[in-house]
């Protein structure tokens, strides 16, 4: 699942007629409407894989003229509630509350890599770092086939291209379902100025969490421009804050125009400035440009 927003929101009909048409010769493709605070409406898409996501977003580019920003891909986690209650989530807005969640479970698949002999050491390297396990099976002197189990959620957005990039080409992936498994997962938020972004919320392991959010909080900071007032990026689970940068404010000198005097015309001038720029802070809205959107995104 992805969630797929036009970069003009006066282009949101346009979308959905494109959307719909798409959907009239594609049975696979379904799709639903959504509303996000930061990018406006769109729609919660939903796709076969990786490369049906990418044909349906080239689709949408070439046969229709649409500028579309993609939210990075998600899949659908099973919750499981204090009461008992079993909720299929596939946008990580709709989390309940934590102190509702008895566990999270991640859809699990069985993967089969295959890769020269020479690259065993790499691939074996880059499925521990997508937390799977694994057994090998020798096919001939020269290749091997891992047969693993990893999570779902780790394999949409890099995993097939850096299998491709280790074996030069030469390695291959098939995967299939099997089932769901808990495990300790989280809902990583990140707040600027204080106020959540939810486009750029995301599910991710507790281990993690925290590398995660220093990665996404400082990509952020590279893109949004610089206010006259300090702003915080922060990243959040739950009420705690994991990671922090702060994109420095942009200084007037009002001091300029005193030439000479007293010290304290000065002191007068910073003061009054402080005060202004204190109080923009507790009523001003940061408006995130759409480029530090796909930036983000592309560092998912």
């Amino acid at each position: 699942f992805s969630g797929i927003y036009p970069i003009n929101t006066g282009d949101f009909e346009h979308l959905k007629t494109a959307i719909g048409k798409l959907r009239l010769n594609d049975a696979a493709f379904v799709y639903q409407p959504e509303s996000s605070v930061a990018l406006g409406f769109g729609f919660r898409c939903g796709f076969l894989g990786l490369l049906h996501m990418e044909i349906i977003q080239e689709r949408l580019r070439r046969e229709y003229n649409m500028d579309i920003i993609a939210t990075s891909p998600s899949v659908v986690y099973e919750v499981l509630t204090t009461p008992g209650e079993k909720l299929l989530i596939d946008n990580p807005a709709h989390l309940p509350n934590p102190s509702m969640i008895r566990e999270i479970r991640e859809p699990i698949v069985r993967a089969y890599v295959l890769c020269p002999n020479e690259n065993i050491g790499d691939i074996l390297k880059l499925i521990l770092e997508k937390r799977g396990q694994m057994r090998t099976e020798s096919l001939d002197t020269r290749r091997v086939m891992l047969h693993c189990e990893l999570p779902l959620n780790e394999i949409p957005v890099d995993f097939n291209d850096k299998i491709k990039s280790i074996t030069r080409g030469y390695g291959s992936m098939d995967y299939e379902h099997a089932g769901y498994r808990a495990a300790k997962l989280v809902k990583l938020d990140l707040l600027v100025n204080g106020e959540p972004v939810d486009a750029f919320s995301t599910i991710v392991h507790r281990d993690r969490a925290e590398a995660r959010g220093r990665q996404l909080a400082a990509k952020l900071k590279e893109v949004i421009p610089r206010q006259l007032y300090q702003v915080a990026i922060q990243a959040a689970i739950g009420g705690k804050i994991i990671a922090r940068e702060s994109v420095s404010a942009l200084r007037k000198n009002v001091t300029a125009k005193c030439y000479g005097g007293d010290i304290t015309r000065k002191r007068k001038l910073l003061e009054k400035q402080k005060e202004g720029k204190k109080r923009m802070k507790s009523i001003g809205k940061i408006n995130i440009p759409q480029e530090a959107f796909i930036e983000v995104l592309k560092a998912q």
